[in-house]
């Protein structure tokens, strides 16, 4: 199993960004992928998830209404289109695996760090 999220970067404060996290070694419609970040001194966050057969999201209240999750099952890919960022949206963000029913991610990507300055 293998999840690896890029798209990160530096960006000013009210632009957009997107990530991807590409998955493999698993069926897709079993899991649920979710999107973590983790800023300096503060605690691991869960901002978003997105079910198995795409039909379920979750966004936390920190990022409701600028952050969209989407899932490609062709490409095996799901998307994190980031809009509207903040200088306290600057965290390493990662994507994660967990089969559905269960409440452990078991399986972790490396983070890419989003960076907004203000």
């Amino acid at each position: 199993v293998q999840l690896q999220a890029s798209g990160g970067g530096l960006v000013q404060a009210g632009e957009s960004l997107t990530l991807s996290c590409e998955y493999s070694g698993f069926d897709p419609d079993n899991y649920y992928i979710g999107w973590f970040r983790k800023a300096p001194g503060m605690v691991r966050e869960g901002i978003s998830g997105i079910s198995g057969s795409a039909d379920g999201t979750y966004y936390a209240d920190s990022v409701k209404g600028r952050f969209t999750i989407s899932r490609d099952f062709a490409e095996t890919t799901v998307t994190l289109q980031m809009n509207s960022l903040k200088p306290e949206d600057t965290a390493v963000y990662y994507c994660a695996a967990r089969e559905i029913g269960s409440t452990q991610y078991d399986y972790w990507g490396q983070g890419t760090l989003v960076t907004v300055s203000s």
